[in-house]
């Protein structure tokens, strides 16, 4: 028979440092506010590829959409800046801020939320994938020394308790027969003594 082989790791995601962490979400969330929004589909697009879910992938989506409607808006405003109207020009400030803050609160909160359920990441020296499980052979045989040293366990032996008194044996009463056969045995020898004493007396008067 064959025994059953270790079983296949699957691929675990490993985090990276904080301080690795913290570079790039500094470095992506200052080219989104410098640009005014236009770059903040690099943020979603890392946001994207760490997570791997399909929501995110469609905001993705959705910032392109608003940074190509942004950049399209702005190319159509006149060059002049007293030319532009007080509502276009605060209907793309609010465009702006509303893109600002809604890209970088949410690759922030999702970002921190993913790699808080990966876990704390492992210490310097410490390996990064834990070790193959055994064979079934050997976890048999460490089950089975485990459980060795408590069959040889010996025996406790309760102490007597001096307060309980001891346990008499009950008394044999003698059988009626054997009664009777001492008593006959004891006749006998009665009667052989009288005869021996007889017989001593008339062999001293002769």
């Amino acid at each position: 028979m064959h025994g059953y082989g270790p079983m296949p790791q699957q691929p675990t995601t490993s985090r990276p440092s904080p301080a690795t962490l913290t570079t790039v979400r500094v470095i992506l969330v200052a080219l989104t506010v410098l640009s005014c929004g236009l770059l903040g589909w690099a943020a979603m697009l890392r946001l994207a590829i760490v997570t791997r879910r399909p929501r995110d992938w469609f905001l993705l989506v959705v910032v392109i959409a608003l940074n190509i409607g942004l950049f399209a808006f702005i190319m159509a405003t006149p060059d002049d800046p007293d030319e532009m109207s007080d509502a276009a020009a605060l209907f793309m400030m609010l465009w702006i801020l509303g893109l600002l803050a809604g890209v970088i609160t949410y690759y922030l909160y999702a970002e921190i939320r993913h790699y808080n359920t990966l876990g704390t990441p492992a210490p310097y020296g410490a390996p990064a994938h834990p070790a193959p499980p055994l064979p079934y052979q050997q976890q048999h045989l460490a089950q089975h020394q485990q459980h060795q040293p408590q069959q040889h366990q010996p025996q406790q032996h309760q102490p007597p308790n001096p307060y309980t008194a001891p346990a008499t044996p009950p008394t044999l009463k003698p059988a009626p027969q054997r009664l009777d056969q001492v008593r006959a045995e004891l006749d006998e020898l009665s009667d052989y003594l009288r005869q021996e004493n007889k017989d001593s007396r008339d062999g001293e008067g002769r």
